[in-house]
């Protein structure tokens, strides 16, 4: 009998996935203490949001186990102390709800659909929105934000909550390089300044190297996990993505 591991906020042991016969991930065994900001990176199809749903326990395994929190997965309830960013969609510009309502939205598992919040709640909005500098935004329409401010806005509705474990996936498409700098000292911050567990799937590869404390290489297999700078080069990376890498460096 194996005893759970009580300081991984996430452990994966032996996790596999098969569909239709395809295997989508394959033994995968991964640890994410508290503290840490895990990057996973791989191909298209390497399994990286489908390794993101599994934690979640939004997708079923074929088999393996996954312990969240010292619990597995099936068995945890405590959801307030995760928050989870999914791939970015558009808003519609008339979206008729304003930046403070969508961040109050993810207290909704707490107060209730249809209560109004009350002070503690308005508290947890405006701090979150603080922290992800949008507090002189809160009354405007989310769907007339720029793409960067409305991923500063979800990231404010996944941290009203407070939660200890934040997964993001890919929350930087169709932001520009400025804002997508400027976003990722938003995570360091959340990270080494309040204690926020990340685990970040990204195409960024340059990302990274600079950001991130620990790397995950997926591709169906768990390739490498461990500090970037022992993973990120040409031929790692060409071995990765089974095509020619070449790192180039660039100011973001």
């Amino acid at each position: 009998m194996r005893l759970v591991d009580m300081s991984a906020l996430v452990e994966l042991r032996e996790v596999s996935l098969q569909r239709e016969g395809e295997v989508i991930l394959d033994r995968i065994d991964l640890r994410v203490e508290q503290g840490d900001f895990l990057g996973i990176i791989g191909p298209n199809g390497a399994g990286k949001t489908t390794l993101l749903r599994i934690i979640l326990g939004l997708q079923p395994l074929s088999s393996g186990t996954v312990i969240l929190f010292g619990q597995p997965v099936e068995a945890f309830r405590d959801w307030a102390r995760l928050g989870y960013i999914p791939q970015r969609v558009a808003l519609d510009p008339r979206f008729p709800a304003t930046v403070a309502e969508v961040v109050a939205s993810g207290l909704t598992g707490r107060t209730g659909l249809f209560r109004s919040p009350g002070p503690d709640a308005s508290r947890a909005v405006e701090e979150a929105l603080q922290l992800v500098g949008m507090a002189h935004h809160r009354q405007r329409l989310v769907g007339r934000l720029s793409v960067g401010q409305q991923q500063r806005a979800l990231i404010a509705r996944a941290l009203v909550t407070r939660p200890e474990l934040l997964f993001l996936d890919e929350p930087t498409g169709g932001i520009d390089p400025e804002a997508q700098e400027q976003f990722y000292e938003l995570l360091q911050t959340l990270n080494r300044s309040h204690a926020v567990t990340l685990i970040l799937v990204t195409h960024d590869i340059a990302v990274v190297g600079s950001a991130v404390r620990k790397l995950a290489c997926l591709n169906r297999r768990l390739v490498f996990h461990g500090e970037p700078k022992e993973f990120l080069s040409d031929a790692a990376l060409s071995s990765l993505y089974g095509a020619p890498v070449h790192l180039l460096s660039h100011r973001h």
